[in-house]
């Protein structure tokens, strides 16, 4: 990759990477407010919002993060599988992308259940306790990788010393 190619899927990854911590942020709010809330228009309001936050911000940004981060560590000396912070930033936010897919039928589940007007209160808080305990853990697991990229942590793989070795060997 050339110098600009570089900058350009470094700041597409952090916008994506950024984007997706703001909006699991903004999905935790609503969970937050669909359980502790006492209108009930909020409470209807916040569950079908958060659908739509996931579907068209949070899963899009998700897989934006996991595709970015591959192409820049691909496209970089720091290379896929050299370091351990690398592999475990693509690891971690692999995971939180797969779970995301995962939840996606409760997280509709938990809108239309907020939608009927004679659905059981019960079953749409229990549906909102998952989705925000979902919801911070999520965001606590893409704060490692964001960590890791900040400090990048010393440690090659044995495939990073290998390649090491191999670009210093005499010839």
């Amino acid at each position: 990759m050339t110098s600009s190619q570089r900058k350009f899927a470094l700041t597409m990854h952090v916008a994506a990477s950024v984007g997706l911590l703001g909006s699991i942020a903004a999905f935790l709010a609503l969970a937050v407010a669909g359980l502790i809330s006492r209108d009930t228009q909020m409470v209807r309001a916040a569950y079908p919002a958060m659908a739509l936050i996931a579907r068209f911000v949070i899963v899009p940004l998700a897989f934006a993060a996991s595709l970015t981060g591959l192409i820049q560590s691909l496209g970089t000396s720091w290379g896929l599988f050299r370091h351990y912070w690398v592999s475990l930033k693509l690891l971690l936010t692999v995971f939180a992308t797969a779970v995301l897919s995962i939840k996606m039928e409760l997280i509709d589940y938990a809108a239309r259940l907020a939608e009927e007007t004679k659905s059981s209160g019960a079953d749409l808080r229990a549906a909102g306790i998952q989705l925000a305990v979902h919801a911070t853990g999520g965001l606590l697991v893409l704060l490692v990788p964001m960590v890791l990229s900040v400090y990048k942590p010393p440690g090659m793989t044995r495939y990073g010393h290998r390649k090491l070795h191999e670009q210093h060997a005499p010839l």
